[in-house]
């Protein structure tokens, strides 16, 4: 049984000399305001001080540098270099079939993936039907991760380590080698 409260006049809040917090709807505080919001912005858009300058020196407009186009990420890079070294290297048993898929067999792969979802996918209609594909495959978790890795990489490695991963997108990655990009979705993003 919890500890019974006692009643009386000889708070710890009374004893120091505190004044207690009344949540009544009478008891309502507020902070004057001697300005309102839109003159605050006005008065921070004129004055502006720069750091590292003294204080008194005050500069009516930011200075601005330039803008450069941005370099390709470190990651980018690396994964474009993954994904050449996979190219060039001999191809494969499965390569060889995934070559040999049609346009119609990736169709017919996309439509049961469809299938299997209670509702169609909103946000991808404006994609093709092999960055689809690709998307999927990136985002299927049971084949590692994908951020760090070339598709096709990513694709080797599941098949070596048994995880059968889909020979379509394979099919993708072969027949599109120097349109696809290597690089997940996911990991641009990230990026």
């Amino acid at each position: 049984m919890p500890p019974a409260r006692r009643r009386g006049g000889n708070t710890a809040a009374q004893r120091s000399g505190q004044s207690t917090l009344s949540f009544g709807s009478q008891s309502r505080v507020t902070k004057p305001s001697a300005t309102t919001p839109s003159q605050k912005s006005k008065d921070l858009d004129a004055l502006t001080i720069l750091p590292g300058k003294p204080s008194d020196e005050v500069v009516s407009e930011p200075e601005k540098s330039p803008v450069t186009p941005s370099e390709p990420h470190v990651a980018e890079i690396a994964v474009k270099d993954q994904a050449q070294t996979e190219i060039q290297q001999p191809l494969t048993e499965e390569d060889e079939k995934a070559l040999k898929i049609t346009e119609r067999e990736l169709q017919r792969y996309w439509k049961q993936e469809e299938a299997k979802r209670k509702a169609p996918r909103v946000h991808q209609g404006e994609l093709s039907l092999h960055e689809k594909i690709l998307r999927h495959f990136d985002l299927s978790s049971q084949f590692g991760p994908c951020i760090g890795i070339a598709r096709l990489k990513r694709w080797r490695r599941a098949n070596m380590l048994g995880l059968d991963p889909p020979i379509e997108v394979l099919a993708v990655l072969l027949k599109q080698k120097d349109e696809t990009k290597q690089r997940a979705y996911v990991d641009e993003l990230m990026s």
